[in-house]
């Protein structure tokens, strides 16, 4: 019979002990440590509890409960003395059913994963949606990360550790996130689509209005008809709007009171070679809450309209944000015009997807603020963040304002032999000085960040002094003004050492983002929602830009982040979460969407 929190909370510190042993391989400690918080208001509470006495314990301890574990297909596993939920793991990863070349292959790597680390590999082997990984998955797994520093991969460990004690807690509660395990069955079947060049090397890549592009879309339309929307359509840029009405068929309301609406939403394209939750849980989320509306026959009393945007990326054409830019009239007609590497414009790569390609119809698009009573946006975090701390969710309070530049420094070349190193005008050092720059200025204020992605130096030899350097700023910060002081003292800083090494520079701003800082009473509808699922409230800022920063300019927004695995990774096939954290972000949604029903009754 499933455990139940009220027992849990009810029995006295020994019983309790006694039902959550076997959560973490021989470390009772930790559960007992964290029974002394009880009453626990939600496993989710109880999970970050134990998360919480592991991180406090001290290295000894941790390096004691990694060590406590047993090594993939080892040595205890052939001799039959594993723990019963290690061989229930280890069996469902299908490790016990090794090939003599699987088998060969991991005790290789566990010889040397010990010998560079000294305690053994832990993977959750169940995995991110709880019902197993391939083995090619964990051996491939098991190599990557025998390329990390010690101290990033002991905090890996305990992360998989903490996975592997989630997915025991299920068990003994007899829980099974349906909702996250459908929200990821979406994200699973809408990755199948990838643009031909990429598919073929099985990486995820879909740009705007490719075939792939267009068969995500068409998906995307079919679930959200599947899942009870009212209207389901796919707009002049390819955005797939799905609304579900307050009333399906109502009557006209008195003069004056309309029906508004709530709007979400995130895009559906991808980076090249990217992971398959950027933006697209942003998408499911919502869905999986109309899903279950429709189930129940329920109505909000307001429209809830959610958006697959098609375009956020900027990969086949320069037209960031096309997709949420269009809702507020920012469509630049120029971008009609623009050709992708293959020659094709978008107005030909419109018309061939069957879109109009003409501007009236894209200004069609463009919404009455009046009519919204706001923006919200669930997105994977991209950051290694949410996974420090052991917390699934977070709580948005601005997106960074950012600004860019593309600029060069040009010096002279001059022969790398015979030049003395203090006649040298070498425009690359004078970069790379500037960088050094850039990385403690930006650590100063904490949360702002810097970034030169680019680098190059034209027509360059190994045996010449550099005569030109080429090179991109991204800078970024939770507001404007930190923004602006940031730039300032960087682009003094490059004047002052141009200065000073005899070469010249120039500079020209090629991006500028306003920071978007979250709606604060939308911002506190998410706390409340998140507060509600017994999670500790994280507030932390964006330092990637996302749709709702479009729709700030025109109306409230604010966002829910969903932690990510692998240390956060983004922009990266090892993008990835659990069913678990993408259930807790559709209860929080569903608790958004009652309160604020409740709010507009009363």
């Amino acid at each position: 019979m499933a455990l139940t929190l009220d027992q849990l909370n009810a029995a006295s510190t020994g019983d309790a002990a006694r039902l959550l042993d076997g959560l973490y391989e021989h470390s009772p400690w930790i559960a007992q440590a964290a029974l002394a918080q009880r009453p626990f208001r939600s496993l989710a509470h109880l999970k970050h509890a134990m998360a919480r006495i592991v991180a406090d314990a001290g290295r000894d301890a941790q390096l004691a409960l990694i060590r406590a574990h047993p090594e993939l297909a080892g040595k205890a596993m052939v001799s039959k003395t594993l723990t019963a939920e290690s061989t229930n793991e280890q069996g469902k990863a299908g490790l016990t059913d090794c090939t003599p070349e699987e088998f060969a292959r991991i005790q290789e790597l566990n010889a040397s994963y010990n010998a560079k680390f000294g305690f053994p590999f832990i993977l959750a082997v169940r995995g991110p949606r709880g019902t197993g990984l391939a083995k090619k998955e964990i051996i491939d797994t098991f190599a990557r990360r025998l390329d990390n520093p010690a101290d990033f991969e002991l905090a890996e460990c305990l992360r998989n550790i903490h996975r592997i004690a989630e997915i025991r807690l299920n068990d003994k509660f007899g829980v099974e996130p349906a909702l996250g395990n459908l929200v990821w069955d979406w994200q699973e079947a809408l990755s199948e689509f990838s643009d031909p060049e990429f598919k073929e090397k099985g990486q995820l890549t879909v740009t705007y209005l490719t075939d792939a592009h267009r068969a995500a879309a068409a998906l995307i339309a079919k679930n959200m008809k599947d899942s009870g929307f009212d209207e389901v359509r796919i707009d002049a840029v390819g955005n797939v709007v799905g609304k579900y009405k307050a009333n399906p068929h109502p009557s006209p309301p008195p003069k004056g009171e309309g029906v508004r609406t709530l709007l979400t939403g995130s895009h559906y394209d991808t980076v090249r070679n990217g992971g398959k939750y950027d933006g697209r849980l942003g998408i499911f989320t919502p869905m999986a809450c109309v899903r279950e509306l429709a189930r129940q026959g329920r109505r909000l009393p307001f429209d809830f309209e959610v958006i697959g945007f098609a375009e956020e990326e900027g990969q086949r054409y320069k037209a960031t944000f096309l997709g949420s830019g269009a809702l507020i009239g920012g469509f630049n007609a120029a971008w009609l015009d623009q050709k992708d590497a293959d020659g094709i414009t978008m107005r030909e790569a419109m018309r061939h997807a069957g879109l109009p390609a003409t501007l009236e119809a894209i200004a069609a698009l463009k919404r009455n603020p009046a009519d919204y009573l706001g923006f919200v946006e669930v997105h994977i975090e991209q950051g290694p963040v949410l996974d420090e701390v052991d917390l699934p969710l977070g709580i948005v309070t601005s997106i960074n304002g950012g600004v860019r530049y593309l600029c060069e420094v040009v010096g002279m070349a001059s022969h790398a032999g015979t030049t003395p190193m203090n006649r040298r005008r070498d425009a690359a050092s004078a970069v790379a000085e500037l960088a050094l720059y850039l990385e403690k200025r930006a650590a100063k204020d904490g949360d702002s960040v810097g970034t030169i992605g680019i680098w190059t130096v034209p027509g360059g030899s190994t045996n010449v002094v550099p005569g030109r350097c080429q090179f991109t700023l991204d800078m970024r910060a939770p507001n404007n003004a930190q923004r602006d002081a940031l730039t300032r003292d960087v682009l003094a800083e490059l004047q002052a050492i141009c200065e000073r090494r005899g070469v010249h520079h120039t500079v020209e701003e090629t991006m500028r983002a306003a920071a978007a800082p979250s709606a604060p009473e939308w911002q506190r509808r998410w706390e409340q929602a998140v507060d509600a699922l017994g999670v500790p409230l994280y507030r932390m800022p964006s330092g990637a830009g996302h749709d709702a920063m479009k729709l700030h300019e025109v109306m409230p927004q604010a966002m829910l982040f969903v932690r990510g695995q692998n240390s956060g990774i983004s922009h990266n096939p090892l993008e990835s979460s659990t069913s678990d954290d993408m259930q807790l972000a559709v209860v929080a949604f569903q608790l958004l969407l009652d309160n604020l029903a409740k709010e507009i009754h009363s």
